[in-house]
């Protein structure tokens, strides 16, 4: 896919994910680059939904911007770089403060799929940076030891739940990750609605979750295009 569509996909997905309530003014999406698989382009240091195509920046695998100016990149941009260099199957990133998944970070409640379109959270692999880096930090991920250990804890699975923190997903296209961000924090939100009502709770089994995956990996255009028509009308203020 061209540089342009891609620069062009990135900041529908921003938009996306603001207006869906994924990201608030933190937050940030990429997506691998395809004329070089050792690059991938990112916004810089701004609120997602603000975004633009003159705002997006093509970073190599250690993070450095190519031809920056005066545009500032993203202090936790080596959660991106880290997991592109580690995982070749990834395509897209995003990180975000997920607000229904952040309880799920500080408790030793598990994170599950509750119903079919949150079937890839059958793999949910939990990240603390304390433990990760052997001392007390902001909590952010803000070099590239720190983005290793990030990508190391997230292994193969699509998802890494971070201590007091957020969320990081990946994906095979940048419509797969923005549409597993969003179900995500859906699925979140009804698991804590289900465990409210005081019975147990009817999870997905593992086998439900691979098939409920399987049928929905072909369905990303249609959640985009509806997320992307709103997100469009509610910055031209329809």
């Amino acid at each position: 896919m061209p540089a342009a569509q891609l620069i062009a996909d990135i900041v529908v997905a921003n938009h996306i994910l603001f207006d869906q309530g994924v990201v608030d003014a933190f937050g940030h999406v990429s997506v691998r680059s395809d004329e070089n698989k050792q690059h991938y382009f990112l916004a810089r240091n701004m609120a997602p939904s603000l975004v633009e195509a003159g705002d997006v920046l093509e970073y190599d695998f250690d993070s450095n911007a190519i031809n920056p100016g005066d545009r500032r990149g993203y202090l936790e941009r080596f959660i991106h770089s880290e997991i592109y260099r580690m995982r070749p199957d990834v395509m897209s990133v995003v990180h975000s403060h997920s607000p229904a998944v952040i309880p799920f970070s500080v408790s030793r409640t598990t994170l599950q799929p509750v119903y079919h379109m949150a079937g890839f959270l059958r793999d949910v692999k939990k990240y603390d940076i304390r433990t990760a880096s052997g001392q007390m930090t902001d909590m952010l991920i803000r070099n590239h030891d720190l983005g290793v250990s990030l990508a190391a804890a997230l292994g193969s699975a699509p998802v890494a739940l971070m201590r007091g923190h957020g969320i990081t997903i990946v994906g095979t296209s940048i419509k797969e990750a923005v549409c597993r961000s969003v179900y995500a924090e859906m699925n979140a939100r009804i698991q804590i609605q289900a465990m409210g009502l005081g019975t147990p709770v009817e999870y997905l089994s593992r086998e439900e979750a691979e098939l409920a995956e399987k049928a929905n990996a072909g369905q990303f255009d249609r959640p985009w295009e509806l997320w992307q028509k709103h997100a469009e009308e509610i910055r031209r203020g329809k």
